[in-house]
């Protein structure tokens, strides 16, 4: 079997490589830089430079592929995801894995956009899992700069709840879905094991790095001027204030026990992914 990993640098698939290396499996990775794909996984892996912006850069890694394991982000999801899946279905691809999104069950912008991809996968009749977890532990450390240089973390969530999800555990659930045909045509919402506020997780990081920290309400206005200064359109600035919004109203708090059914174990804590960063958040 080929196993294609698109995204093969990222902070999830850089984990599926990872744990298929572990297991004597030789991926195909398709990557924008070669030289971090080797600074990550030496000569371990076949290596495909592209991009899926490109659907050419696409043919040469999908060609003889088995198995794709497709990572699309931002408002382009919907046209590079069906790219993809046509590319995949002229090459005789067998099975495509895609990261989801759990917000595709809210309808939120940023599901709308995984939702559209997962619908064109749907459509050319290959066999695929949909992965969709809620929000990524890891995103918290867009946190680091003001809790390093302020000691505040500023969010327009107030009260509101998301169960937060390990990447080592998106990576794993991923990892089944690849290696097995037990999730075939289907779609694993998966979470991480306790719905928190963002006042609790600064609580939670403020005690990994032994230090008070605290949290401020800030309105959605802020939150967008905020957020603009990084986005990469305003579309994708919309989209986050929207599932902010969505969080503070309570709409996305449930989680989910497909990790512990498909991993045989409880999902990772936020406390040990706060412990296993403590270098990001101090000067």
């Amino acid at each position: 079997m080929t196993y294609l990993i698109t995204g093969a640098t990222g902070e999830v698939g850089s984990r599926v490589v990872r744990q298929l290396l572990e297991r004597n499996i030789r991926p195909r990775v398709l990557v924008r830089s070669e030289e971090k794909a080797r600074s990550l996984f030496g000569d371990r892996v076949d290596v495909c430079v592209g991009d899926l912006a490109a659907p050419d850069s696409m043919r040469g890694a999908i060609q003889g592929a088995d198995t794709v394991f497709l990572v699309n982000v931002g408002p382009a999801i919907p046209e590079r995801d069906k790219a993809a899946a046509m590319i995949s279905k002229e090459l005789g691809v067998r099975k495509i894995i895609k990261l989801s999104s759990l917000d595709v069950e809210h309808r939120l912008a940023i599901g709308a956009w995984h939702e559209k991809g997962e619908a064109a996968i749907r459509s050319t009749g290959i066999p695929f899992t949909f992965v969709r977890p809620t929000g990524f532990m890891s995103n918290l450390l867009a946190w680091a700069y003001s809790i390093r240089t302020e000691s505040i973390v500023r969010s327009s969530t107030a009260d509101g709840r998301r169960p937060f999800i390990h990447s080592e555990d998106i990576a794993s659930v991923c990892l089944s879905a690849i290696l097995n045909h037990e999730y075939s045509r289907e779609a694993l919402p998966i979470t991480g094991p306790e719905s928190l506020t963002f006042g609790e997780v600064t609580a939670i990081i403020s005690e990994a790095i032994g230090r008070p920290l605290s949290y401020q309400l800030i309105s959605d206005e802020e939150a967008r001027e905020r957020y603009s200064r990084i986005s990469g359109s305003q579309e994708e600035t919309e989209a986050h204030v929207a599932l902010w919004r969505a969080i503070r109203d309570g709409r996305l708090a449930a989680t989910t026990d497909r990790v512990e059914r498909i991993l045989a174990r409880k999902p990772i804590a936020l406390r040990q992914w706060a412990s296993e960063n403590v270098r990001s958040f101090l000067n």
